[in-house]
């Protein structure tokens, strides 16, 4: 019945898809972090510039974000971020796309958790000396990271999928095997099922850990 299959690496199609999550979660969690620290800063410059990012970036489509990272700054601007073969460079593309346009939602989430703060306590903080920098590092975004896990697990099994879009400059995931199997093969039922459920397997065990996380960390009020 899954005759099909052989000879094509579906395992190694996922972890190219695995090893894009993995790193671009972890990029984009980063600077979802400095925006949003960039959101709630007393510099009006530094505001204006995370508010004018995440309003943009998340409005553009993820493929044309893509697809300029591989047009515009590798074949344009010969930015190939230190790969030495296509097939690292658009690896490394993809997830320079993708971490600048997960990291609009992670802004996002993390500047509704640090609204469920108090603002007595960055006050009383403040009062006691401490910098912009030292209350939000100490006092505010641990309580804010506790308060949105749920919403940041939403983001992590949205930022699996669009993984897919990265097929579009030649990144061989999931999706750009299913591809070649489907113009290869006459099963395409099949073929769409077995990938359907491949996904299913990376994203509900995420969903099931991260909601049990976030009954765990919930900050008591």
């Amino acid at each position: 019945m899954f005759d099909f299959l052989e000879g094509y690496d579906l395992l190694g199609a996922f972890w190219v898809t695995v090893q894009l999550t993995v790193y671009s979660a972890l990029g984009s969690l980063i600077w979802g972090t400095l925006l949003a620290g960039m959101k709630v800063s007393p510099v009006p410059l530094m505001r204006g510039f995370a508010t004018v990012y995440v309003n943009v970036v998340r409005n553009i489509p993820l493929t044309v974000i893509i697809v300029f990272s591989s047009l515009g700054l590798y074949q344009t601007l010969s930015v190939a971020l230190g790969g030495d073969d296509t097939e690292t460079v658009n690896f490394r593309l993809a997830v320079l796309a993708l971490v600048a346009y997960t990291a609009a939602f992670v802004c996002e989430a993390l500047r509704s958790g640090i609204n469920t703060v108090p603002l007595g306590q960055a006050e009383a903080a403040r009062a006691l000396g401490l910098s912009f920098t030292q209350v939000l590092r100490l006092i505010i975004l641990p309580q804010a990271f506790r308060a949105v896990v749920n919403p940041l697990s939403n983001v992590l099994i949205a930022l699996t999928k669009n993984t897919t879009v990265a097929s579009a400059i030649g990144v061989a995931e999931a999706s750009y095997l299913m591809k070649g199997m489907i113009e290869n093969e006459a099963q395409l039922i099949l073929i769409s099922l077995v990938f359907a459920f491949g996904f299913v397997v990376l994203t509900l065990p995420t969903g099931l850990i991260l909601g049990w996380v976030s009954k765990k960390v919930a900050v008591k009020r």
